[in-house]
């Protein structure tokens, strides 16, 4: 699978950055000098500062929409209403969103401590403390005074407090700390500096010896665990654990689990730096750690960013063999039989690099314009496949088994040998929040009050159907008006009367090839999809939405249109 072009990642990055740009917390980008250590000392300072409670960061939680905060700061829960999927315990708790930017509901479960964050907290707190009673720190003497919003707009008079004033010992850097331990400094606040021995005012070499020690002491929290980097587009999961953006792509490719703690990530695949159309990112990064490391390290973030850049170009820019032969869904086992040449040489490249994938595209027969790319001789959107086992026969052909990865979107393609090869781009869902959310907008926006049972839309089949059978069902609801698990249960429903039936598509040798109904409505699409006895250029239009909600109801569609077919009658008098 193509990883995520680093051009985007770069402009993910800066356009991030450039957002808080006017912001009392903006930092500097990678192309700017690293925050100075005494000129700085009051951003660098507000680099740990909770934006809530203004205080350093205590049991700092990431949120979805990638701010920071402490733990103690994040607003009373409350039941989430019209939530059934995927409505897991931690999920049906949750809080409007504090920050301006957002002010969206988030799932309590979403957000944990998180860890790369709380350990460097810790540290600079332990350093800090430490460091402010050492000789040198204390011979510095500095009366540091708080500059509201009202004093920087130059209208004092307009202040709600007094003037907030210390006289504290350790330099720039340590006093500002302190002012913000101290619960006395607003996290927008400004500070001015007076030095009570002006002859000897060593601030600023007291400022960068303490900086350096932070740098030296925080440096290893801020490496990736995936492929021990530093940072390339901070990612934080639901579980605390933080992981470049791409390494957060390779592991989804194989495995839900967190490559740190082992549990599962409640992280969709969903996880690239699109913007959705309300203008908010569906994953943002965590902007506090994107910060610190634009603020404090921007040199080592251009060459980590150069080196990415190198790595993926040595990829090369058509770097996916496509297979045009039939739909394959992700998850579902594909059995392919190899016997062309120039197939069963794609198949063993795939095989001997290490990697055994390679993506499947239905042909385009009709030659239907395919988006960019025209008309293209498959459909534009694919499954990757990895290939589990390979048996080759005496003659060179071989049977293979594979399974369904992920879905992309052909950007670019070409011929290698004889078989096509492209440039393609991940297609992934949105996220658990945006389900969650296009679920309660779908609901209440409804105008229809009266919702149907699974057993309303599809009851028992008749005893017999004959070949001019009229049979219909009954009129459907508004889908929308459904709420997600509504619709699932209807398409298990569906599936349990022709299971009953002994209908000729739902065989016992379908099971064991593709297992039992799921009762997940993440994975019944795609299952349902595979085992349905429908055209596949109509299947085809699933595999490029995006939401579970809506491929559910584009199954429960082709349900009612299957029974009220001239399908329903031949089928079922067949499974008779």
């Amino acid at each position: 699978m193509a990883s995520l072009p680093l051009n985007d990642t770069q402009l993910s990055l800066r356009s991030a950055l450039s957002k808080t740009a006017n912001s009392p917390t903006s930092s500097p980008t990678a192309s700017n000098p690293p925050l100075h250590a005494s000129n700085n000392a009051r951003q660098i300072v507000r680099l740990v500062q909770c934006p809530q409670c203004s205080k350093p960061l205590r049991e700092p939680v990431t949120l979805p929409c990638g701010n920071s905060l402490c733990k103690r700061c994040i607003p009373e829960s409350h039941l989430r209403k019209n939530i059934t999927y995927p409505a897991t315990a931690n999920r049906l708790q949750g809080f409007l969103c504090p920050f301006s930017g957002c002010r969206r509901e988030h799932a309590v479960g979403d957000c944990s401590v998180n860890v790369v964050l709380n350990n460097m907290m810790e540290l600079a707190k332990e350093n800090i403390d430490r460091y402010r009673n050492t000789a040198e720190a204390s011979e510095v003497l500095l009366q540091v005074e708080e500059r509201d919003k009202w004093s920087i707009a130059g209208v004092s008079s307009l202040r709600d407090a007094e003037v907030r004033v210390q006289v504290l010992r350790g330099g720039r850097l340590a006093s500002t700390y302190a002012m913000a331990e101290m619960g006395e400094l607003a996290y927008d606040s400004e500070v001015t500096y007076t030095a009570m021995f002006p002859g000897n005012d060593n601030s600023e070499v007291v400022d960068a010896v303490l900086l350096d020690q932070l740098k030296e002491l925080t440096r290893a929290e801020l490496d990736c665990q995936v492929c021990y980097g530093l940072f390339l587009e901070p990612l934080t999961t639901a579980c605390g654990h933080t992981f470049c953006r791409r390494c957060v792509h390779r592991v989804l490719d194989h495995t839900n689990i967190c490559p740190v703690c082992r549990r599962t990530m409640s992280t969709r695949p969903g996880i690239s730096a699109q913007w959705v159309e309300s203008g908010t990112q569906q994953s943002p990064s965590n902007i506090l750690i994107m910060k610190i490391l634009a603020g404090l390290c921007p040199e080592a973030v251009a060459e980590r960013a150069e080196a990415a850049q190198a790595e993926s170009t040595t990829v090369g820019e058509l770097d996916t063999p496509l297979f045009i032969c039939t739909l394959s869904c992700p998850t579902m086992p594909t059995f392919l039989f190899i016997f062309e040449p120039r197939y069963r040489l794609m198949i063993r490249r795939a095989v001997e690099s290490g990697g055994g994938n390679f993506g499947m595209l239905l042909p385009n027969r009709k030659g239907k314009e395919q988006g960019d790319l025209g008309v293209a001789p498959f459909y534009q959107y694919g499954t990757l496949l990895h290939i589990i086992d390979v048996r080759l026969l005496p003659d060179g052909r071989s049977m293979i088994e594979t399974v369904g990865v992920s879905r992309f979107r052909v950007l670019r393609y070409g011929e290698l040998d004889g078989y096509t090869i492209g440039k393609v781009e991940r297609i992934d869902d949105i996220s658990f929040a945006a389900e969650e959310a296009l679920e309660v907008a779908d609901i209440t926006s409804s105008t229809t009050t009266r919702t149907l049972s699974a057993e309303d839309h599809f009851g028992a089949p008749p005893h017999h159907v004959a070949s001019h059978s009229t049979h219909q069902p009954p009129i459907l609801p508004d889908f929308n008006s459904m709420s997600t698990q509504d619709l699932m249960k209807i398409g298990r429903a569906f599936v349990k009367k022709w299971q009953d039936s002994s209908a000729g598509w739902l065989t016992d040798r379908v099971y064991t090839a593709y297992g039992e109904c799921p009762e997940d409505p993440a994975l019944f699409p795609w299952w349902f999809a595979t085992v349905l006895p429908i055209d596949e250029y109509v299947k085809v239009d699933l595999l490029p939405l995006t939401s579970v909600r809506e491929r559910l109801k584009m199954c429960v569609g082709w349900m009612v249109q299957f029974e009220t077919s001239k399908w329903y009658a031949l089928l079922f008098s067949q499974s008779r």
